[in-house]
Parts: structure tokens; sequence; C-alpha cells
């Protein structure tokens, strides 16, 4: 029982409220872009400038970014989520673990609900926005970042800074990865990375109250 009452909370309170605005702020830009481009089949003013230099890139460049996309696969992803869930168990953080799948799920789930509602395309027709595998990486590095900001005990700013940093290094990787190869826009992987901002800090929220009232309930 002790070790219930103990169990860390996966959105350490210091970075509740800035993690909270960041998020809703996130889930603004999803639905703004969304709107911007729905019904779209090609690149806006911002894709231009960013996807030129970048699309078709050739060797080793290309094998770069055919590893990172991996990440985001079906194979690459459940190997990440199984290596990071066994991590969370062997550190005893199951609210974390419970996080890892639920935070990565919903993040990927929430893509693929806004994909035929925004009706934006890409390549012979493929729905884009937002981008899946943008949105997956992002939510499973801001998953290890609030595991490692509660374990190191952060403060706020710094806490904070380490999420969005993780945030930021996962989802421009998978970003760049996804425009080079053409598969997404480069638009689509910033609503991806958004989509990710806010869905994990409100699954996190949401993974601790359930655990509390199971808590509670079990006194």
């Amino acid at each position: 029982m002790a070790a219930h009452r103990s169990a860390p909370a996966v959105l350490p309170p210091p970075l509740r409220v800035w993690l909270g605005l960041i998020a809703a702020l996130a889930a603004l830009v999803v639905v703004g872009l969304g709107v911007l481009y729905a019904g779209y089949s090609e690149p806006g003013t911002v894709d231009g400038w960013i996807q030129s230099p970048v699309d078709g890139v050739g060797p080793p460049w290309r094998y770069l970014a055919l590893a990172t996309d991996f990440l985001g696969e079906p194979a690459g992803a459940a190997t990440l989520v199984v290596a990071t869930v066994t991590g969370c168990l062997l550190l005893r953080r199951p609210r974390a673990a419970v996080l890892v799948v639920a935070g990565t799920g919903l993040a990927v789930g929430t893509t693929k609900l806004l994909k035929p509602l925004v009706g934006r395309t890409i390549h012979d027709g493929h729905l884009s926005y937002p981008s899946g595998h943008t949105a997956f990486l992002t939510a499973l590095a801001l998953v290890v970042a609030l595991l490692a900001t509660g374990r190191l005990g952060l403060g706020r700013t710094a806490g904070t800074l380490l999420v969005l940093g993780a945030a930021l290094v996962a989802g421009a990787a998978m970003g760049w990865a996804q425009v080079a190869l053409g598969a997404h826009y480069p638009t689509d992987a910033l609503g991806g990375w958004c989509t990710a901002l806010a869905v994990v800090p409100a699954t996190a929220w949401l993974v601790d109250r359930l655990a509390d009232a199971g808590r509670q309930q079990r006194r």
C-alpha cells in the first residue's frame, strides 16, 4: 500500500500549468492549420520555402531519413513502445508505462481521425494532415522527458525546457524525414508535432487522476 501511496505523478505538479497552456495553444495551432489547408492538394507558401531544399535528398541523408521514418512505422513504433514500457516497469514507474501506450496511441489516433476531416492530400491522394509519424515520435519523447523530469526532481523552468527540448528534437527529426522523403508537407509535420503537444499533457493528467481515484477507492 505504501508503494501505491508514494507513486509519483506522470505529470509533475510544477509543470501542470505551463504544459496545460502549451497544450491549449498547440490544439489551436492544429485546428488553425487544419482549417487553413482543408481540402488542399499542394504545398502552401511556407511549405514551399522549407520543402525546396529538403525534399528529395540523396545518399547518405536519404538513408538517415529512411531510418528515422522506420521509427514511425508499425514495426519500429512497436519496438520503441515495448522498449520504453519495459524501461518504465524496470524503474517501477507503472503510470509512466501506461502513459507510453496511452499517450502515443491517442496522439497517433487523433491524427488518423483528423486526416479525413481535413482532407489535405499529397501524392496520388494520400491524406497528409497531420503527420502521424511526427506525432508518434514527439509523443514518445514527451513521455520520456516527463519521466526524467519527475525522477530528477526538476523545477518548473528546467522541467519545461527539458520537455519542450525533447519534443522539439524528436519532432524536428521526424518532420525532416517526412519532408525529405516526400511523404508530408512541412505544415503536416508541424500539425503532427502540435497534436502530440496537445494530447500527451492531457493524457498524463488523466492517467494521474484515474490512478489517484483508484488509490482512494482502495483505502
